[in-house]
């Protein structure tokens, strides 16, 4: 049966697929892949300064003439996440930084990681290239300034990775922006619901990076039973092929947001040993950590991550540990070390075996997704006819 929803129509696209706006990875030339091949294709842009957003922005639309989509944070998301997390959570991050940088050091020693330069290191944590607007990284005005880009350039559809786009919301669709925000929880799907937005992403533990505490099965039907009556719900967290979107619509979402499946393609903007290691890794290579951004977030299992474990240390929050794993992020990256920087992954990792056009991996999906819902159509209509009979 064909993959379609109402989705397809308030987009204006053939298929109810989304690339998740995944930061480093989800660049122009995924991004126009995805939306080429009849999906949506979604800019990560977390990390782009304002000037390589608008940059990232014009290249998409040079590549596609389809809808896409631009991911970004918002600031009270980064505002959570400065606060402790847990009862060991260093309480004034700024007093810890020059003891895990010498954990850094000491890290980098042991595992014979050669030294990068502070640049290196600042693009690898996330840090853009800023260029003329001297922004502070995850600062209010970053995100801000990123909003004003956004909005100048009328993107089709953008996304909120995290936190509530309300203040910007009428703005936004007065551009006629379709609006949509990442959650984890019904309390946050409620919340930005009342902000007046136009889909919801509903994405659950399984799901590569910041991720929810939920599991994607429970989560996506408690999401879609909260507000699924007011807008469309995606389903999202450990999706990588058709049977896993067609499991997202049969638990009522009228989509799939997917990352991990995309980032093992030739267009993805990683490196090409970390497509190598999502093609190597199976459904228990994978471990959250907040090791690499000071949230927790899902990735492929690493020396760096179980470094912290290890000696007891509780990372810092958000932004702040982007500061101590910089140098080793840069330095496992340049170094090819897929024990140290794999990237991160979720737990369908182990149904993606190779390196492959994102076309391809849409077209699979899309495939997938049909003869599996063909199948439940058939087995439902044969279960209908049976119950008949036994009346």
């Amino acid at each position: 049966m064909p993959l379609q929803t109402r989705i397809c129509e308030i987009l204006e696209i053939e298929y109810p697929i989304f690339l998740a706006g995944m930061g480093g990875a989800s660049v122009p030339a995924l991004a126009a892949a995805v939306s080429n091949a009849g999906g949506l294709g979604v800019l990560g842009a977390a990390a782009c300064s304002p000037d390589q957003l608008r940059s990232w922005i014009r290249q998409t639309r040079e590549m596609t003439d389809k809808p896409f989509g631009v991911d970004t944070l918002l600031p009270a998301s980064v505002r959570r996440g400065s606060a402790p997390q847990s009862g060991n959570a260093p309480a004034n991050p700024m007093a810890k930084i020059d003891e895990y940088k010498e954990f850094t050091r000491d890290f980098m020693a042991r595992e014979n990681l050669p030294e990068v330069d502070a640049a290196a290191a600042m693009r690898a944590a996330g840090s853009p290239d800023m260029g003329k607007s001297q922004l502070q990284l995850f600062s209010r005005e970053f995100f801000e300034a990123q909003m004003e880009v956004v909005i100048e350039e009328k993107v089709p559809v953008y996304a909120a990775g995290l936190g509530n786009p309300a203040p910007w919301i009428d703005r936004l669709h007065a551009n006629g922006t379709k609006v949509m925000a990442v959650i984890g929880k019904v309390k946050h799907a409620e919340q930005v619901v009342d902000s007046g937005i136009d889909m919801i992403v509903a994405q659950g533990h399984d799901g590569g990076g910041h991720n929810s505490p939920i599991g994607t099965m429970s989560l996506i039907p408690q999401v879609v039973d909260a507000v699924g009556d007011r807008v469309p719900v995606i389903g999202a967290g450990g999706i990588s092929d058709g049977r896993g979107v067609a499991a997202s619509l049969m638990l009522g979402a009228e989509g799939a947001w997917i990352g991990t499946a995309f980032l093992a393609t030739d267009e993805a903007g990683i490196e090409h040993f970390q497509k190598e290691a999502i093609t190597e890794s199976g459904d228990a290579d994978t471990v959250v950590s907040r090791s690499l951004t000071g949230k927790p977030a899902r990735m492929i299992r690493n020396k760096w991550a179980d470094a912290w474990v290890a000696a007891g240390k509780e990372p810092l929050p958000m932004p702040f540990q982007s500061i101590i794993s910089g140098p080793v992020m840069a330095s496992g990256l340049k170094a090819e070390r897929k024990d140290i920087m794999p990237g991160f992954a979720g737990q369908g990792i182990g149904l993606i075996h190779s390196i492959r056009p994102a076309a391809e991996v849409m077209r699979e999906l899309v495939e997938g997704a049909e003869v599996a819902l063909s199948r439940s159509f058939v087995g439902d209509m044969q279960s209908s006819q049976q119950d008949k009979h036994q009346k």
